[in-house]
């Protein structure tokens, strides 16, 4: 007789057709306490507790359950070694054939953190699970181990067509069981550790969907989200529209990050992972036009993302133009019901505020992990190294624009006038030129009252006496910190122009 041994943490319907089926097929069912109850109950009867195999009953409120020579020696036996076999029938251990386990749920526990305490948490590590299911694994030439609720049918199906399961298969969900069990460690790790650049690093992510390609038709993608951490990408929902890309997935990231810096109505277009345009308003409306305003352009197929709720005056003007993704905290019926008129529009639901502590960019061989250059109180560093002074609506302006300047590809320049960018540049080999392209697009929307803010500092006078050309604009912010820092600094007095340094370098490559 062929014994399955069952012990899972999540009871459902579909386990219990699975384990009826091999039952009705002559499996001897073998179970843990709460599992063997939940069949008992359900009204399977002939089966077996793991008590009946250990002939040892549960201990210590359940931490020891199956963690005994004749649960292990039955799943690890090799049936092609003769000893292997000679020795379990000495001991009259019995061979199991399959091993169906699901884990205490850590992974949906350790979310509902601060709400349950270090204590508590520590019962969701579950130890004799993940080894069970390792010794199954280990064993895949003989022993077949189920994790995934969704692999029965094809388990169901070659019992019931060959009277057992094919090596192929056994072979794929032994894989599938180390998955989990080294994404269920991973996670426990992460967890007990704290450290940002641990000696080993793995981290813990679980496919939340197939993607409609990667950043070119060509290529095949999917999304994982983070099974520890939270963070605004991992819960939203979308609404309506056709599956997301890679690259809708990336310029989403970018455009949520930038609105939610701020507490204003704010708005945000984004191309190619890089904002094209900006703004805050007095309400949702006048930011969504000065934003579309600032570059009408790049805005054409692009993602817009907003940190208020969409209005029925705004959904209407989102639908006089061509965007490809719409992000909101919220969404009234009728708001919908307008937007959807747009049947390939990308609706999603946003409201997580960032979190990301950690970045990290694969490169060929390694990874790089670094600290997220999310947070920086802006407002009290910075040092004005000119003899002008900023008004405090340059101030504004200027703090405005360094919190866009993070998010574009370096060397970055933003020009704005208010709380609205009208020129940004990046991405460029050397900063003259993204200061001439930044002040260019600048100057066709306003000639006056704009401030200039770069990712980092100036190598040379160049950025600054163009600048000046432009006779509009009268502030600067940068880091500093060039050999040639005064040249900048000589620059801004030579011209009139408002100049401070913040020490903080913003690269983004």
């Amino acid at each position: 007789m062929k014994r399955a041994l069952i012990s899972v943490y999540d009871k459902n319907e579909k386990l219990f057709n699975f384990v009826s089926f091999l039952y009705k097929k002559g499996y001897q069912i073998v179970s843990t306490g709460g599992t063997y109850q939940y069949f008992i109950k359900k009204g399977l009867s002939n089966i077996m507790e793991v008590s009946d195999l250990t002939s040892f009953p549960e201990i210590l409120d359940g931490r020891v359950k199956t963690i005994h020579p004749n649960i292990y020696i039955g799943i690890l036996a090799n049936r092609s070694v003769e000893e292997h076999m000679k020795y379990i029938h000495l001991h009259k251990i019995h061979p199991i054939d399959i091993v169906l386990v699901n884990f205490y749920p850590f992974f949906e526990k350790i979310h509902q953190k601060p709400t349950i305490n270090i204590n508590s948490l520590i019962e969701f590590i579950d130890i004799g699970g993940p080894s069970m299911l390792r010794a199954a694994a280990k064993n895949f030439l003989h022993v077949t181990a189920i994790t995934d609720n969704n692999d029965y049918e094809l388990v169901q199906y070659e019992i019931e067509h060959y009277g057992f399961t094919s090596l192929k298969l056994r072979k794929k969900l032994a894989g599938k069981a180390f998955n989990l069990t080294s994404a269920y460690d991973s996670a426990i790790s992460q967890y007990l550790l704290d450290d940002k650049f641990p000696i080993y690093l793995h981290s813990s992510y679980e496919k939340k969907m197939n993607l409609r390609y990667g950043e070119n038709p060509h290529q095949k993608a999917a999304y994982y989200v983070n099974t520890i951490h939270k963070g605004s990408m991992r819960n939203f929902h979308q609404l309506h529209g056709k599956k997301l890309s890679f690259n809708n997935l990336r310029d989403m990231d970018i455009a949520w990050k930038v609105v939610s810096q701020f507490s204003e109505p704010a708005c945000c277009t984004v191309k190619h992972s890089t904002p094209c345009g900006v703004a805050l308003g007095k309400n949702i409306v006048e930011a969504f036009q000065k934003t579309y305003y600032a570059d009408t352009i790049s805005s054409f197929g692009g993602i817009m993302a907003v940190n208020v709720p969409i209005t029925k005056e705004l959904a209407k003007e989102i639908n006089h133009i061509f965007l490809e993704v719409v992000l909101s905290p919220s969404y009234e019926t009728d708001v919908l019901n307008i937007l959807k008129i747009k049947k390939n529009l990308i609706i999603i639901s946003i409201s997580e505020p960032i979190s990301d502590k950690l970045e990290y960019v694969q490169i060929d061989g390694g990874i790089l992990v670094q600290e997220s250059d999310y947070f920086f109180p802006y407002e009290k560093n910075y040092k004005i190294v000119t003899k002008k002074k900023f008004s405090h609506q340059e101030l504004k302006s200027l703090f405005f624009s360094q919190k866009v300047v993070k998010y574009v590809k370096s060397n970055a320049i933003v020009v704005s006038k208010g709380t609205q960018t009208l020129g940004i540049s990046g991405g460029q080999t050397n900063r003259i030129w993204a200061a001439r392209q930044a002040i260019e697009r600048a100057l066709e929307k306003s000639k006056e009252g704009l401030v200039l803010v770069s990712d980092a500092f100036f190598p040379f006078r160049d950025v600054v006496d163009e600048a000046a050309r432009s006779g509009g604009i009268r502030a600067i912010i940068q880091p500093g910190g060039s050999i040639r820092d005064e040249e900048s600094v000589k620059a801004c007095d030579d011209h009139g122009i408002a100049m401070a340094f913040t020490g903080k370098r913003h690269f983004k490559h």
